[in-house]
């Protein structure tokens, strides 16, 4: 058995809940890899990463290169002496990196490889209307999200679970998952299966602007997995028209009630403590959602405040 020396690299939230696991279990960490800090928010305040804030707390040995091929990053890398490198959210590492431990690098995908490899797997697996996900290690390779498998674990998908609820779930499974994945390297126990180069898997593409606007023409089960799918971050959005005005708001949480009717697509009814937007095969009823320049809110809150006339739409 060969004790592990592990450097750990990620950056956000799920990255922590799975280093926290690794530190708790007493493994040997010589350092930790995170992004470098960066401005953010409305004022652009530099702020740092969930990864560092940890680190920082539990004083443990950190980088933060901005160039993964620079020499010196490099130098400090090795001198680290780390013979496995534990990966988790982070970016795409080169070779020289990934190469450099004796017993490789693996990396933590919230998905059944081989599909939802990218960026959002979590998001995507909820938007695409699947019923189960889960979590998977694996050596990295060249490519990403493609290297061989050490460990899949499954999971349901709530019928109305939310990206913010499966994202914590994921996270604990995804802990046991590594300590589970770290035990059978340490022991040398550890076996791979090659992914399968199928041209039909699902990819969790990147998140932006475009791929989370709100499409009202499609059905009110797309738009309600889309709505879960965003939510709490970077949440959906619509432009919403009123006369005169216009909105581009933000939907956070919604029910979808299927049946037939006659009103425009789109179009936006309330009573004094609930809103509702007509789709093509039902309504959708608002839960939760946010105006500009006000924060998040549920519907009878914000119907205090924005009077909708009669013909509100949403684009």
């Amino acid at each position: 058995m060969e004790k592990l020396r592990i450097v750990f690299m990620g950056t956000p939230d799920f990255a922590v809940g799975i280093l926290d696991t690794i530190y708790k279990n007493n493994y040997d960490i010589v350092g930790v890899i995170t992004a470098p800090d960066k401005p953010a928010g409305r004022g652009q305040k530099v702020s740092m990463s969930a990864v560092k804030e940890y680190a920082l707390e539990k004083n443990l040995r950190l980088l933060q290169p901005t160039n993964l091929k620079s020499e010196d990053f490099l130098t400090e890398l090795k001198s680290l002496d780390a013979n496995l490198q534990v990966v988790v959210a982070f970016r795409m590492l080169p070779e020289v990196v990934w190469k450099m431990p004796k017993l490789g690098t693996f990396n933590l995908h919230a998905s059944l490889l081989p599909e939802y490899r990218g960026a959002a797997p979590i998001n995507w697996a909820i938007i695409n209307g699947e019923t189960k996900t889960g979590v998977t290690s694996f050596f990295i390779d060249d490519k990403i999200d493609t290297g061989a498998m050490i460990l899949s674990k499954e999971t349901e998908i709530g019928t109305n679970e939310t990206a913010g609820e499966l994202h914590d779930r994921l996270m604990h499974l995804g802990s046991a998952t590594v300590l589970e994945t770290l035990q059978l390297i340490e022991s040398g126990k550890a076996t791979t299966t090659l992914q399968e180069n199928n041209p039909d898997v699902k990819t969790a593409y990147k998140l932006n602007k475009d791929n989370c606007k709100i499409d009202w023409s499609q059905s009110g089960t797309t738009i309600f997995n889309l709505i879960r799918g965003l939510s709490p971050y970077p949440a959906a959005w619509t432009y919403i028209k009123d006369g005169e005005n216009e909105w581009n708001v933000k939907i956070y949480l919604a029910n979808f009630e299927k049946k037939e009717h006659t009103d425009t697509i789109g179009k936006i009814t309330t009573t004094k403590k609930e809103i509702f937007i007509a789709v093509k095969d039902g309504v959708l009823k608002i839960e939760s959602l946010q105006f500009p320049g006000k924060k998040r809110m549920l519907a009878h809150e914000l119907l205090n405040g924005v009077k909708l006339t009669e013909n509100a739409i949403a684009l």
